[in-house]
């Protein structure tokens, strides 16, 4: 009998202060892009990995989601491994079972896929450094293997934030990965994002068609552009800890984002009115208490609740009293800015 290893990969979601939304070729982004890497929302992926013992022994022998098959995610892993084989040799001589949870609602606009997709591209880039007798795991390549699965994926690679999509400003940034943007001030980097939970039911429109989308978007052109301008105002931003300007930035984003979607053709809208109601709610404690307390979406439905961890006692109750109320289940998901993946086992 085959002896059979295992990784284990904790990945998190990430927060997009500056929006990708659009792509082209094999999953090259239209504009550059920047998140903060989350704590609390991640994926849990193990892998368990053999030598083949002839070729007709499937790459992938079983994926479980939450501890049970599941033939849509399965497929959709199995089509992965398929495309990124010519990258990832050892795929040829070993199969691999596949275990994966989320430690949040799937497909509820708090970017499953990013922190799957760079999950499982940790644990097989992994897999490739122990087979290889390396020290050193290459994350570099992990981003891209998780840029091949989900765009955003390639962002969760890093700790803190990162930058993913060519953009003359900063230095090393490509469309192939993302890289690890750390100059950044010091408030920014223990950032609370609570995310208000408005649904947990899947998206009427995935991620993936709404990029394809904006081919035929009549302002994207001038979107990629703004995009790729905020991205030069945001990093001065970070640099010097202007919280104003970065709330200003953080919901300006937003907004374009779901903006482009009622702007597409056919157009349609991911938020709900629990959605506006919350926004409207952060406006008015912000301009009544003058806190530097904001929003952001996802695509999807949630919000992102921002504000530095030194308010965190006065933003929790104003959570409790007056945002949960708003939302349709009253659920909050606690979250920060975080150090990226880590290896369990």
């Amino acid at each position: 009998m085959q002896k059979e290893r295992k990784v284990i990969w904790r990945s998190p979601s990430n927060i997009a202060i500056i929006k990708y939304w659009g792509k082209h070729g094999v999953q090259l982004p239209r504009n550059a892009s920047f998140s903060f890497t989350l704590s609390e929302a991640y994926t849990d992926t193990e892998i368990v990995f053999k030598a083949k013992t002839g070729s007709d022994d499937p790459t992938v022998e079983q994926f479980l989601f939450e501890g049970e098959e599941n033939l849509k995610f399965a497929e959709k892993v199995i089509k992965y491994i398929e495309s990124i084989s010519s990258r990832v040799p050892f795929l040829d001589e070993y199969s691999l079972s596949i275990s994966s949870s989320n430690s949040f609602p799937h497909s509820s606009g708090i970017a499953s896929s990013a922190s799957s997709m760079s999950a499982l591209a940790m644990g097989l880039c992994d897999i490739e450094r122990i087979l290889a007798g390396r020290e050193d795991l290459d994350y570099f390549k992990a981003s891209e293997l998780a840029r091949l699965g989900s765009g955003s994926a390639s962002r969760s690679v890093f700790p803190i934030g990162s930058v993913w999509g060519l953009h003359p400003k900063i230095e090393r940034s490509s469309d192939i990965h993302a890289i690890k943007y750390d100059q950044i001030h010091p408030v920014f980097k223990n950032y609370r994002d609570d995310i208000i939970i408005v649904s947990e039911k899947e998206k009427a429109v995935s991620s993936r068609a709404g990029h394809a989308l904006m081919e035929n978007n009549p302002y994207a052109d001038d979107r990629f552009a703004q995009a790729n301008q905020r991205l030069t105002s945001l990093v001065s931003i970070l640099e010097t800890g202007d919280v104003d300007a970065f709330c200003k930035m953080a919901e300006d984003e937003a907004l374009a984002l779901h903006g482009m979607m009622m702007c597409s053709n056919p157009s349609y809208m991911l938020m709900e009115p629990a959605t506006v109601s919350i926004i409207k709610a952060i406006r008015s404690y912000r301009k009544k208490t003058r806190l530097p307390i904001c929003f952001t979406l996802d695509a999807g439905p949630n919000v992102h609740v921002l504000y530095p961890e030194t308010i965190s006692s006065e933003i929790a109750l104003f959570i409790e009293d007056e945002l949960l109320p708003l939302s349709n289940g009253g659920k909050v998901l606690k979250d920060k800015v975080g150090n990226g993946p880590t290896k369990i086992k």
